[in-house]
């Protein structure tokens, strides 16, 4: 039986029935006049390389009702990357016939934008995904053609257009009045991954309300099945006043402010494909900077820093239970998966989960202490209302600098 069950307090929209691509195709194109839609794409140069970006790159070469498409370019101070990324996405083309903007952050240009905010104290504070996505956002904004924004990585291995035009269609379909969609999937190959979600945020988000209590935010977080999935679409006045973070908290705290910013009735989550693949990150169980380790840490302070902000007290005695909580919550869930792996014939490593427990209660102990040390910690980036009321041509220069790296090439 398809799954249809609606749960938790946002809309569901499952993949039912007999798929039809081309049939969300032409409608999207038809909404295209009223709410013509920007891509966003995040991009890492290391993954010009990778198993994913090019598979990306042909499968939009028959996308035909995307009105903007923006690479946002990280992790290289040379212009030759800027140029092997303009040939990658050659031939692909949006809905006016224009080709792709490319979004260099590391150029002189866009270093100068990003110099100007520091001297008004509004600069993201670290490199990432959310600068990158910041950013790109805010260049949609600045052209003012756009009405509704999707983003996903680029480093999904299986990408269809399937997954795009499901993605995007909550939110430009007129008729539906959504202004967030979160993107869902199963993570199922010959084994069970998305070990974050499974392993620790679910998890920690249960022993959260069976140590506070129910609470309207930590219920909102629990009804996505797939919290971290990197796919999401707004409209434009949603990019226009959210404030996120720049590390790997970005997801959840991408979420808390669209619970702070929508109506529930304005959310829905949307099943993408049946399954789905992308990089796997490494656990580093004894470095907390890297890998799976240092997600975990800006995840767990994410959320702690988000509820404390609804006036929930995390002091010493209260993280102590709620660590407590969490592992037991976590190991009790491994037993679950265990026993789901077995009936579906999939290799499960009982012994890796544990360890993946151990390393996140290690870095969820690390996020609670952190917190009491600085309550504050790193500041969200600033949303683009206040960046335009400190800087009121900001927007019109950084549409100049992307331009004019353009031009160089042209």
């Amino acid at each position: 039986m398809a799954d249809f069950h609606q749960t938790g307090v946002i809309t569901t929209l499952h993949r039912l029935g007999q798929l039809d691509v081309h049939r969300l195709e032409r409608e999207l194109l038809q909404y295209s006049s009223s709410r013509p839609i920007a891509l966003v794409l995040p991009c890492l140069i290391s993954e010009l390389h990778g198993p994913g970006l090019k598979g990306i790159v042909d499968t939009l070469r028959g996308v035909n009702y995307l009105r903007q498409i923006v690479v946002s370019i990280s992790g290289t101070d040379d212009r030759s990357g800027y140029e092997e990324m303009r040939e990658m996405f050659d031939g692909v083309t949006t809905l006016d016939g224009k080709a792709p903007v490319l979004l260099w952050n590391s150029g002189a240009r866009v270093q100068a934008l990003y110099e100007t905010l520091r001297g008004e104290g509004l600069a993201p504070i670290s490199a990432g995904k959310g600068q990158s996505t910041w950013l790109a956002s805010g260049y949609v904004l600045a052209t003012d053609v756009s009405r509704v924004i999707a983003i996903h990585d680029c480093d999904i291995r299986e990408y269809s257009r399937e997954l795009l035009a499901r993605l995007c269609f909550p939110t430009a379909n007129p008729n539906l009045h959504y202004e967030f969609a979160k993107g869902y999937y199963g993570r199922v190959a010959d084994r069970l991954y998305g070990r974050v979600t499974r392993l620790f945020v679910t998890p920690l988000l249960r022993a959260m309300k069976a140590v506070l209590g129910t609470h309207p935010l930590l219920e909102f977080l629990d009804s996505f099945r797939y919290p971290l999935a990197g796919e999401c679409s707004m409209t434009t006045e949603l990019a226009r006043i959210n404030r996120i973070p720049s590390d790997w908290g970005l997801e959840i705290g991408t979420l808390a402010e669209v619970y702070r910013n929508c109506s529930l009735k304005r959310v829905c989550q949307v099943e993408l494909v049946e399954n789905y693949d992308h990089r796997h990150q490494d656990l580093s169980v004894d470095d907390a900077s890297k890998g799976l380790h240092r997600m975990v840490v800006d995840i767990a302070s994410s959320a702690i820093r988000n509820l404390a902000s609804y006036g929930v007290e995390f002091d010493s005695g209260f993280l102590n239970t709620l660590v407590a909580a969490y592992k037991r919550t976590a190991q009790d869930a491994i037993a679950s998966y265990s026993d789901d792996a077995l009936l579906n014939g999939l290799a499960f490593d009982r012994h890796e989960e544990e360890l993946a427990v151990d390393t996140f209660t290690r870095a969820l102990n690390a996020a609670g202490l952190g917190f009491v040390r600085d309550p504050l910690g790193m500041p969200q980036i600033p949303n683009w209302n206040r960046v335009i009321s400190a800087l009121p041509e900001f927007l019109d220069e950084l549409r100049e600098a992307v331009e004019a790296d353009a031009s160089e090439s042209d």
